[in-house]
């Protein structure tokens, strides 16, 4: 057996950043970017109007009041989209909405509730001059040029996860495509003859496959790209056949056939068709683990990462191993769940040596994070994976974590509001 570090940093030695394509912008939601992004003009393009109002200069307002209003002349109006050749002088204003080009001779802008005019249009009276209830400031609700972004900015550096705010920056500088890191292709198959797919007949002694669908929704989750390739049966040529299969990929994950059954023969595949790079880690659930590459008939080679065939230790060992090695082929610089330390509400038993991971949901109370096992921790209880939020860590040194103890736990959920 190997400790769980080592084996993490001989997949993610073996693993490596994908190449760039070129996708819509939309379509590059939660991508990584592969090249600088550079602005080719200011945002905003003009110095702007941040209200609707009347842009004026601000040394013609000094001295007003709502006893004492001044009084400018309308002499123009202009709305978002449009530019006017009207200028601003003394004793002048023009009539503007939000996101207008600024006058020119302008400074600031009153906004419409620092004006007279809705008691203007109450009594009906002309709208060609306006009166001013409260002084502004040289700049006042202006947003000037460039306040956003400068022309020749790195505005979004390589190496940037997508999100909807970058979105819309790659939308504000009239881009309709990102060269992005493309998402990782991940095949997955499930192995053993008591497998059936969904809304098949079960006979005796057969049970629904699930692995592939937990598999491939986590996969989906941290933004790969699942193609499940269907059911292995423990043969040799069964499972050389499947895996041939699933090698038109960029990672091919099975579960189930490497433990140390007379039936569990995906190792012996491995063997056969590429190298096996470690089989054991130091861990519970999910001791049984195969890991290596398989070589394609053009000799590309292929990571390969065998999970064990119980739910949850396949479901547990993904989040340890193959989360990490997708996001680093997505491009993804930190490849770890968010931890935080709470208190076990119950004893949990280490009885050999190994790095336990146990289903807890944490909550926040006045005192502290609190962390309550999900139920029995069977490997085979997957309702337990379903009502957990988290996995407490045990350590391997540790025989025993009582009542009350201070655990590190790994959150499935990068957010509160999940907890």
């Amino acid at each position: 057996m190997i400790p769980v570090e080592d084996a993490l940093q001989k997949i993610l030695n073996t693993v490596h950043v994908l190449e760039p394509e070129t996708r819509p912008i939309l379509s590059a939601l939660d991508q990584v970017l592969a090249e600088d992004v550079v602005a080719r003009f200011d945002i905003p393009p003009h110095d702007n109007s941040a209200m609707d109002g009347f842009a004026v200069r601000a040394s013609d307002t000094h001295g007003a009041g709502i006893q004492s209003p001044i009084y400018l002349k309308v002499i123009g109006e202009v709305a978002a989209g449009y530019t006017t050749s009207t200028k601003i002088i003394s004793g002048t204003t023009v009539r503007i909405m939000t996101g207008a080009p600024l006058p020119a001779g302008a400074d600031a802008v009153v906004q419409f509730e620092n004006t007279d005019e809705t008691e203007r249009k109450k009594q009906k009276q002309p709208l060609d001059t306006i009166g001013i209830l409260e002084p502004a400031k040289p700049g006042l609700n202006v947003r000037p040029k460039g306040e956003d972004i400068r022309a020749g900015q790195v505005v979004l550096t390589k190496g940037t996860l997508l999100h909807p705010a970058g979105i819309g920056i790659l939308a504000s500088l009239g881009k309709e495509n990102a060269t992005v890191i493309r998402r990782p292709v991940v095949s997955v198959l499930s192995t053993g003859d008591e497998l059936r797919p969904s809304g098949k007949t079960l006979a005796p002694g057969q049970i629904y496959d699930s692995n592939s669908y937990t598999i491939a929704a986590n996969i989906a989750r941290c933004g790969g790209v699942a193609r499940i390739i269907g059911i292995g049966r423990d043969t040799l040529a069964s499972l050389q056949e499947k895996i041939r299969h699933g090698l038109n990929a960029d990672m091919l994950i099975t579960s189930g056939g490497v433990s140390k059954g007379d039936y569990d023969v995906v190792k012996d595949v491995l063997a056969q068709m590429g190298n096996v790079s470690f089989w054991t880690v130091r861990m519970k659930p999910g001791k049984p683990i195969a890991f290596g590459t398989l070589q394609t008939d053009n000799g590309r080679n292929v990571p390969h990462l065998g999970l064990p065939g119980n739910p949850v230790s396949s479901m547990i060992t993904f989040e340890q191993f193959a989360r990490p090695a997708i996001l680093k082929m997505r491009g993804i610089a930190r490849h770890t769940r968010p931890v935080i330390y709470a208190a076990i509400d119950q004893e949990i038993v280490n009885e050999d040596s190994r790095r336990i991971y146990a289903r807890v949901r944490v909550t926040r109370k006045e005192n502290g994070w609190t962390a309550s096992v999900t139920g029995p921790q069977g490997s085979g209880i997957l309702s337990s994976m379903a009502e957990a939020n988290g996995l407490a860590i045990v350590p391997e040194d540790w025989a025993l974590a009582r009542p009350g103890d201070i655990l590190k736990v790994q959150l499935l959920y990068d957010t509160e509001e999940t907890l």
